[in-house]
């Protein structure tokens, strides 16, 4: 037996039949939502109750992040919004043109993504632009943090239902 069909026994490439896929789905949009610009979800909670010290250290955090975020938009932003697109592209069009299963798992877990991304471009700017802290600034990231589990459900919606009719489909040997 090759190492090529080792690996690909290992790594079963039928990904709605294997649950290191559904794991993988879990994982992503539990680590998207506790990660809110960038920042641990519980800081912005400890600096809710505690004020003072951990309030000047989430928003100097976020400072950073929203700095950071809008310095790779600015800098790089149009070649990355090319090559995110022709990447979904071409997930979109091996995957569900060519019937190519691992990719169409891939796109069901980068194109929410991307959105979660953009949603972030977009919170970044508004928070530079009115220049946010204290209570507007807990608000704004609670606000971005129930869009992204609102992204997030939806999409672990949409991939149970499309893994649900290719299991029932093709059977759960690939058919």
């Amino acid at each position: 037996m090759d190492w090529y069909q080792t690996l690909f026994e290992l790594i079963d490439m039928r990904s709605f039949s294997n649950l290191w896929f559904w794991i993988v789905l879990a994982v992503v949009w539990s680590t998207a939502s506790h990660w809110v610009l960038g920042v641990p979800y519980d800081m912005v909670l400890r600096a809710k109750r505690q004020g003072d010290q951990a309030q000047i250290d989430l928003e100097d955090m976020v400072r950073i992040n929203v700095n950071r975020l809008l310095y790779i938009g600015r800098v790089s932003g149009l070649w990355l919004a090319g090559f995110a697109c022709f990447s979904l592209t071409v997930l979109a069009l091996m995957g569900f043109v060519y019937r190519l299963e691992f990719a169409q798992a891939v796109f069901l877990l980068a194109f929410p993504l991307s959105l979660v991304g953009m949603l972030s471009l977009s919170t970044a700017r508004l928070i530079e632009s009115d220049n946010e802290g204290g209570e507007r600034l807990f608000k704004r990231l609670n606000r971005h943090r129930l869009y992204t589990q609102i992204i997030g459900m939806v999409s672990i919606f949409v991939t149970a239902l499309w893994g649900m009719y290719q299991n029932v489909s093709l059977g759960p040997l690939g058919g």
